[in-house]
């Protein structure tokens, strides 16, 4: 019992001090101070010899949350793990039923440049026909990044990606812009396997139109059946009321709608006839 009380008294000389305060327990104050400073003396002395064993009690300190996983023999080091570069994928292909106002009157708006329009929406609207049932159509819109699958490619990979051949599509997109020349190879490829696909294609703006290939790819879409034409101010109500959340409000055409689709259909029909 009074070795368990004493180890409670706080001493700077450590265990083996606390043996001698209890042998020489009359002391003059000189000769404790000089213990004292023969104490400090010899933490001075042993500090360089303990700095190996705190190195090593810092390389097991856990990280994080101070929590160390069970069966885990030390932490793994940062030259032991390299982070490899994550590859992003391409931007997401937005599908919905109405869209926003603000994207509409912004990306729909048929000017010539059509400068920060990095997106292609597409408004659609499949009736079907034919089979022994009544088979309900399809009506919404997709939006894309031009640096990811373009819209007119995953309409056939997210919306009409099952096709039967005994039934007979009538497939009308509203888009804020033309095809390119990869889209309309695509769709020139697709309208070939599937003959019973009739593809209507209305635009807001003409993409790149002074671009030869662009011309070609849109000649080759009128060859394989599509029929495109440019969007009239009427057609533009017709998206609002049908596309877009209008929360009933009625269209507003902006200034020159009338003229620059009639610019815009000047330059198709020279490029198509």
């Amino acid at each position: 019992m009074a070795d368990r009380k004493d180890s409670k008294t706080p001493s700077k000389g450590g265990v083996i001090k606390k043996k001698e305060k209890k042998v020489e327990k009359v002391e003059s104050k000189p000769e404790k101070e000089k213990e004292k400073n023969k104490d400090k003396n010899e933490k001075m002395t042993k500090k360089p010899e303990k700095a190996p064993e705190n190195q090593q009690k810092n390389e097991e300190a856990p990280q994080g949350n101070g929590e160390v996983a069970e069966g885990a023999e030390r932490p793994v080091k940062d030259e032991e793990f390299e982070l490899e570069p994550m590859e992003l994928p391409p931007f997401e292909i937005i599908v919905g039923d109405r869209m926003n106002p603000t994207f509409f009157k912004f990306q729909f708006k048929n000017v010539e440049y059509s400068s920060g329009r990095n997106k292609t929406f597409l408004c659609y609207q499949v009736d079907i026909q034919g089979g022994s049932g009544e088979t309900d159509g399809l009506r919404g819109y997709l939006e894309d990044e031009h640096s990811g699958s373009h819209a007119e490619d995953a309409f056939f990979q997210q919306v009409l990606a099952y096709y039967d051949k005994s039934l007979h599509y009538t497939v009308t997109w509203y888009m804020s812009s033309s095809p390119c020349t990869a889209c309309a190879a695509k769709l020139v490829e697709i309208l070939q396997a599937r003959k019973t696909i009739r593809l209507n294609i209305h635009c807001s703006r003409l993409f790149q139109w002074e671009e030869p290939e662009i011309q070609a790819g849109l000649q080759a879409l009128v060859r394989a059946g599509c029929k495109i034409r440019m969007m009239r101010p009427v057609d533009f109500a017709y998206v609002w009321s049908t596309f877009v959340e209008n929360e009933e409000e009625n269209f507003t055409p902006w200034e020159d709608c009338q003229d620059n689709y009639d610019y815009y259909d000047e330059r198709l029909c020279d490029i198509l006839k």
